[in-house]
């Protein structure tokens, strides 16, 4: 197996979770990412807020990455706030940013949260364009896939709603219509959409592993199990695997293979004292890091072997706005 495990460890706050890939204008491919801080010592869950959103870069397909630092220009409230869950996508000569944002530094899970829209020509300079309007104040985790009539879809967790997963359609990413519910039960977090085998895809972190589901529309969703819920073999690869992005491409024999990049912790939450460290000095459970493994339409079904080798090569990303690459157009 060539592809590393971890595939990433943030080098500064060591915690970097909710990835999401995309490709640079210059050819680069960059991993945009939450950057908990997993040494801060600040009360009770501190440590996952207060966050940037981090940026890696790799020039060999995503064999390794680069650690590029915090991005800027994505908070349009002053002070001290937190960043989370980056969607990165881009539609014909522009991209697009949907982040979640929580104000404050707060210590507890509790308080408003919302979904940003910002915009920018490069990857580089970013815009804000407005706080969407969506089924609470209380919601996280976008994600954006292009409809099949035109138009895009953006789902979402719903947090004033038992968190369950929601979603908005828009014909423009401008001008957005009246959310819906999509996933009553069971509940979950950091949705995404993906195209493969000739059906779509919606996974969903369920805290037990992704849930799947399959539709033919991006209407109607029918469950197809759980992956990514059994421990793994590779190096810090034994918690389940944890929000995650999915990008499309083919394997060493040109089969079509999905990408899933999710996030790990070091320590199984809950199997250590909560402040125990590391020899380090940072807390055990609050270390994390980026993984991968690839999916397959088998069957009818998704299947993910987390220990077989992934064939990762983002060379080998399909760009067709009708399959998962973050490039649409």
């Amino acid at each position: 197996m060539n592809t590393p495990a971890p595939l990433f460890s943030d080098p500064i706050h060591h915690a970097p979770t909710d990835p999401t890939l995309i490709q640079a204008p210059d050819g680069r491919w960059l991993m945009y990412y939450t950057q908990r801080r997993a040494a801060d010592d600040g009360p009770q869950h501190t440590w996952v807020h207060g966050t940037d959103i981090a940026v890696a870069s790799s020039i060999d397909g995503g064999t390794s990455w680069t650690y590029e630092g915090p991005v800027p220009g994505l908070d349009h409230l002053p002070g001290r706030n937190t960043l989370w869950a980056p969607e990165v996508i881009k539609v014909a000569d522009e991209f697009h940013m949907f982040l979640t944002h929580v104000p404050g530094v707060p210590s507890t899970w509790e308080g408003p949260r919302s979904i940003t829209h910002l915009v920018s020509p490069d990857l580089e300079d970013w815009t804000f364009r407005s706080e969407l309007a969506l089924s609470s104040s209380r919601v996280i985790d976008a994600c954006v896939y292009p409809l099949p009539e035109g138009g895009f879809r953006l789902w979402y967790k719903d947090e004033g709603h038992e968190s369950q997963t929601w979603a908005i359609d828009s014909p423009d990413l401008v001008s957005w219509g009246e959310p819906f519910r999509v996933i009553e039960s069971p509940d979950g977090e950091g949705p995404n959409v993906f195209r493969l085998g000739g059906r779509y895809w919606l996974i969903i972190d369920e805290w037990r592993g992704q849930g799947v589901y399959v539709s033919d529309d991006l209407t109607t969703w029918t469950r197809d199990g759980v992956i990514l819920e059994d421990p793994g073999s590779r190096p810090f690869d034994s918690d389940i695997g944890r929000h995650a992005d999915v990008v499309v491409g083919t394997d060493d024999d040109g089969e079509e293979i999905a990408w899933i990049v999710y996030f790990t912790h070091r320590v199984v939450p809950g199997s250590v004292p909560e402040l125990e460290l590391d020899a380090d000095g940072i807390p055990l459970s609050h270390r994390t890091d980026v993984q991968i493994a690839a999916a397959r339409v088998v069957d009818g079904h998704l299947v993910c072997d987390r220990d077989a080798d992934p064939a990762f090569d983002l060379r080998r990303a399909t760009s067709s706005s009708h399959q998962r690459s973050r490039v649409l157009s």
